[in-house]
Order: structure tokens, then C-alpha cells, then sequence
């Protein structure tokens, strides 16, 4: 056993087993016009290998802020948080992520609990975000040849809704029980020349049932076995999804990307100007190392139309823990981002970036406002919108220790339902603090 302070923690290795435990610990405080707010968290992560085939993590995290900022309508990419109690001033929340794969040089396989990133993006995933917190999953993953790759997942949601004919009375202390809600994806990927990538996939969220068979088989396409398990009814079906990402370096210096994520298509909608898909568009580029060496240009424009990750159903949303699984903007907005970061020194990183988001009216699925859910238009009323400049420095003085500072000048109007307080009107908020460990 070694005692290192960089990384700082204890690293343990021979010739069958390695294993590095690590601390966890910062401290975050932000002010602006609006008042102040603080944030701190503790903890320890590990990891290790048991000989060349069976690895394992563990990360908990205990946290305490005077402002809850990630709840389930706030638009801000705050990593998604369950708070203990209702205390809108000062919150408490703690996660524990982990997981152990058994590998071979083709694949892996293994039980994970984390939080899933699916789509190429800089400021937001629009296929599966990481913003919801963390779920359990059975993972696979499949490597064989340099020309394909293949991800599948199935994991269990929480719902949130609660089941009231499994829960009961325990003398005068009534037992919740929430409905089963899980969800099966997969991700085929091609890689025709060395630096493009080219995927599709598909999802579904299944509830009210034991885990099925069916969605354990990890190349199906899941619209069509839950069509026949259900016979094409709706209100007894799940909510499924198909997706598509491309993924381009094959320029040097240029990263050029794109996802699309379908949560219900008709064809007869395309030649209709009133009627459209439900659909979440992401596109955009990345220049690296051009003009100047170790300097970064990102642009990224994204659009989802009404009613996509929404469900009539509350138990079949594409959401866990009711965050939304996919885009923190949700339906019916779009986002343009341009950001400049540049690494002028070792272990210092300096970033600039620009945003302009956009949200739009929330119209209930089952429409009672003179529309179908595929009229609903786009962006007719603002609702909401967020101008953003920011300027951020990050120096780390050791492996995953680092002291930050940050400048935001943001211009949020509209519903004031969708951010918190804190960051209410036109405010020009400072933010620094430290950090040790990942």
C-alpha cells in the first residue's frame, strides 16, 4: 500500500490485483445581485482490477448547498439531484455510483450504476444527457471487429408514480410502493474509414411489470416486439424511441457531429407546414489545435419540437426520477452555443462561450387548447429564454485537484418557474471554489 499526493489517496498494486482509493472534497460559492449561494461536497471514489479481466469502481458524494439548482423543471445543466426533505433554502443530497465489468478484448459486460451519456455534444446531450440521476443497468458491449460497435442497456427508472393497489397501511405509517419502470436501449455503430462513425439505435420505456424477456434480447428493435406483445394499442404499449449519431474526424483539426432523436415520426407529416414530428436535432463542429496550438473553437445549434420526450402515460415517460432523460431544455426549444477554450500552460485551462436558449410553450400531451399534439407550434411564444457570456479559469495543481473562477453575465426572462431564484433577471454572477478528486 502507497500513500501518494498526486493522486492523493492509497494505490495498492501487485501482480493479480491493483486498488486506489481516493478522497473526494470542495467547495463551491457563487454571488450576484440576486443574493449568494454556497455548495459543498465530500466523499471517496475507488477503483481496481482483478487480473486483466474483471474491473470495478465506486464513487459517493455527500453534498450541501443553501440553494437547491438541478430540480426536475429547471432549465440549467446542473447534474439532476434527489434533495432529503423540502427545504427550499438549504438542501442535502448524496450519490453513489459504482459498477463491476468482466472483459475481453471483443467486449465487456457488467452491473452499473451511473448516470448515461448517449450523442456527441459540447453543452448537452440530446439522446440520453446524464442529467437524471444515477439508475442501475445491466451494460453490454461489443467490439469485434475495427468496422462495429455495439452498446446495449437496460436499465431500471424510478418512476415516481405511485402504484396505490401494492401500497398499504403499517399501522399509521402508510407504505409507498412506485410502479416498475424500466428502459431498454442499443446503439449500433459502423466505422467505415478510420474517424467516422456512423450509429442508430433504439429505446423503450416499459412499465407496470416484472422485467420481460423480451427486452433482454439486446438487438431487437423494441417498437415492433411491444407492438405485437400489446396488440397495437397505444394506451396498453410503451413509449419507444429511435435515434441516429454521426460522428465525423477525418478533416484534421475538425470534429463535426450530429444527432437525432425520434420520439414519434409519420411520414404524411413531412408535406404538411402545420403538422411536425417529435423530434430533437443536434448539430455542430469542433476546430482543435487551429489557428494556434492547444486552442478550441465549438459550435452547436439544437431544436427539439413540441411534445418530444413527452407521454400521455405518466408510468412510460423518457424520464427517471422526473428529470427527462434526454435534453435539460426539453420540448419545444432550441439552443445555439459557441464557446473558445484555450490551454495556455500545463495544467491551466481558459474558456469563453456564448449561449442563447429558447423555450416555448408547455402544452399537455392530450391537447385542450385547439391543438393536436403534432400542431402545436414552434417557439410561437417564448416562455422562457436565457442570453448567457461566460468567462471561466481553471488551474489543477494536481491529478483531479484543481482551484476554478468563473464570470457569467446571463439575461433569463419569462417563466420564473424555470430556474432558481438566484439566477432570476439580469445578473452578473462570480463563482469560485476548489476541488480534489473525480
Amino acid at each position: 500500500m502507497v500513500v501518494a499526493l498526486n493522486p492523493p489517496g492509497f494505490h495498492y498494486k501487485d501482480s493479480l490485483f491493483t486498488f486506489s482509493v481516493r478522497p473526494i472534497l470542495g467547495v463551491q460559492w457563487m454571488a450576484n445581485e440576486n443574493g449568494s449561494e454556497y455548495h459543498r461536497w465530500w466523499g471517496g471514489s475507488m477503483f481496481g482490477y482483478i487480473g486483466k479481466n474483471v474491473g470495478f469502481y465506486a464513487n459517493l458524494r455527500d453534498n450541501n448547498a443553501s440553494v437547491a439548482m438541478a430540480r426536475p423543471e429547471y432549465f440549467t445543466l446542473e447534474q439532476g439531484a434527489v434533495y432529503k426533505g423540502k427545504d427550499e433554502k438549504a438542501v442535502d443530497y448524496s450519490e453513489m455510483r459504482g459498477g463491476i465489468v468482466a472483459s475481453v478484448g471483443w467486449g465487456s459486460i457488467g452491473i452499473i450504476n451511473d448516470r448515461m451519456v448517449w450523442g456527441d455534444n459540447y453543452h448537452g446531450a440530446n439522446i440520453l444527457s446524464g442529467k437524471a440521476p444515477a439508475f442501475p443497468s445491466i451494460q453490454l458491449h461489443l467490439n469485434p471487429v475495427k468496422w462495429f460497435d455495439f452498446n446495449y442497456m437496460h436499465g431500471w427508472l424510478n418512476s415516481n408514480v405511485i402504484d396505490s393497489s401494492h401500497s398499504y397501511y403499517s399501522g399509521s405509517t402508510y407504505r409507498i410502493v412506485y410502479r416498475n419502470k424500466y428502459i431498454a436501449a442499443n446503439m449500433f455503430t459502423f466505422i467505415p474509414w478510420r474517424g467516422l462513425n456512423l450509429s442508430f439505435g433504439n429505446s423503450i420505456i416499459y412499465s407496470d411489470v416484472n422485467v420481460n424477456p423480451i427486452y433482454l434480447i439486446p438487438f431487437l428493435f423494441f417498437n415492433s416486439v411491444d407492438a405485437t406483445k400489446n396488440n397495437y394499442t397505444n394506451d396498453a404499449g410503451s413509449n419507444s424511441q429511435l435515434f441516429f449519431n454521426f460522428s465525423s474526424r477525418q478533416i484534421r483539426h475538425l470534429h463535426l457531429f450530429a444527432s437525432l432523436y425520434i420520439d414519434e415520426w409519420k411520414t404524411s407529416r413531412l408535406t404538411n407546414p402545420d403538422l411536425h414530428n417529435f423530434t430533437s436535432l443536434k448539430a455542430g463542429f469542433q476546430v482543435s489545435d487551429f489557428p494556434l496550438q492547444n486552442l478550441s473553437i465549438i459550435a452547436e445549434y439544437t431544436r427539439t419540437q413540441p411534445m418530444t420526450y413527452d407521454h400521455y402515460l405518466p408510468a412510460t415517460t423518457f424520464a427517471s426520477n422526473d428529470f427527462i432523460l434526454g435534453n435539460y431544455l426539453r420540448e419545444n426549444s432550441q439552443e445555439i452555443y459557441i464557446a473558445v477554450s484555450f490551454h495556455p500552460l500545463r495544467g491551466v485551462v481558459i474558456n469563453t462561450s456564448y449561449t442563447i436558449a429558447q423555450h416555448g410553450d408547455d402544452v399537455p400531451y392530450r391537447i385542450n387548447a385547439g391543438y393536436t399534439a403534432d400542431q402545436v407550434p414552434f417557439l410561437k411564444n417564448i416562455t422562457w429564454q436565457n442570453k448567457a457570456f461566460e468567462l471561466s479559469a481553471r488551474y489543477e495543481f494536481v491529478n483531479n485537484g484543481y482551484f476554478f473562477i468563473q464570470y457569467l453575465n446571463s439575461d433569463r426572462s419569462g417563466d420564473v418557474r424555470y430556474q432558481p431564484a438566484v439566477m432570476n433577471g439580469k445578473t452578473n454572477t462570480f463563482i469560485t471554489g476548489i476541488n480534489v478528486g473525480f
